[in-house]
């Protein structure tokens, strides 16, 4: 009789002592530090990661900055997280930095941003802590030279020295995903409002036969062409589907991912009459976009529609 007792006496200190690392950190720190990972119980991950397998991000489109009215949310000045106070810019006009850069990804995605959007680690967003949301961002990396535009929608990172936090598409566009940080320079863009942004024009060298008055042996000459955009209407999206509410097409978006990770690029464009619309693209030709309408459609995704997208 005396071994059961001792045997139960046993059993009940191991479940004690289960439940009490069960309110741990998963590194086995105080409450204090689960709290904090956790996000106070908002997030079932404590510590992030990257996507399961490595993610292709050479076909997702640059963004366009534009002009965007301040967000409702996120913009509130003092605020306060773990007991300091951070500060939010009037104006990122003229703002450039240089410091080291993070990135966040699986444990924080589908989560609700600062401003109230939806995180996509496919997508390329950033936070910060003291801009204006949403603010433009050029970054670059200085090991590799790489660029990104990126739209700062979230407040951080508020650990460490750090700079700023990319979304994970980002930072594999920088390619230093792998290694977790990276020395950049960030550079507002701040459209004004009603103007579009126009991206420097790329310059192409261009030889053209000498004229026949030359001599034979006289040298090509030299000009400079700039590119133009083609006029022509051209179909680079499909659409998948349109929705009253931002929650339905994140769902649609969310089961694209499911269904093909990232092999293509899966947007929601708001509309002026308040409807969101999923699409998928852009795709490099009118053969590539047949496949894809054909083989969405195969699969369950309704029947795609093509659509050309216009900065």
């Amino acid at each position: 009789m005396k071994v059961i007792n001792m045997l139960f006496v046993a059993g009940l200190s191991l479940l004690v002592l289960n439940g009490c690392m069960s309110t741990r950190h998963v590194l086995g720190k105080d409450d204090v530090d689960y709290e904090k990972a956790s996000g106070g119980g908002r997030y079932s991950i404590l510590q992030d990661h990257a996507p399961t397998g490595d993610i292709k991000v050479d076909h997702l489109p640059d963004l366009v900055p534009k002009w965007e009215p301040k967000s409702r949310g996120g913009n509130k000045s003092p605020y306060e997280v773990w007991g300091k106070k951070y500060w939010v810019m009037d104006s990122a006009q003229g703002y450039e930095a240089e410091g080291t850069a993070s990135w966040y990804g699986k444990k924080f995605h589908g989560h609700k941003t600062s401003n109230g959007e939806t995180y996509d680690m496919y997508s390329f967003s950033a936070a910060h802590k003291s801009l204006p949301l949403p603010t433009y961002l050029k970054v670059t990396n200085l090991d590799n030279q790489r660029a990104v535009i990126v739209r700062v929608n979230d407040r951080g990172p508020f650990h460490g020295d750090r700079l700023i936090d990319l979304s994970y598409a980002a930072a594999a566009r920088l390619d230093y995903h792998k290694k977790g940080l990276a020395r950049v320079r960030i550079e507002a863009i701040t459209p004004a409002q009603g103007q579009s942004y126009n991206p420097p024009k790329v310059a192409v060298k261009k030889t053209v036969n000498p004229p026949e008055a030359l001599p034979d042996k006289a040298s090509p000459i030299s000009t400079i062409e700039t590119k133009s955009v083609p006029s022509e209407l051209v179909f680079s999206h499909l659409q998948i589907g349109a929705f009253s509410s931002e929650e339905s097409a994140d769902k649609l978006k969310q089961r694209l991912f499911e269904a093909y990770d990232t092999t293509v690029n899966v947007v929601i464009n708001k509309q002026d009459d308040g409807l969101f619309k999923v699409l998928v693209g852009p795709f490099a030709d009118a053969g590539e976009l047949a496949q894809w309408q054909q083989r969405l459609q195969q699969e369950g995704f309704g029947s795609p529609v093509r659509v050309a997208l216009v900065p």
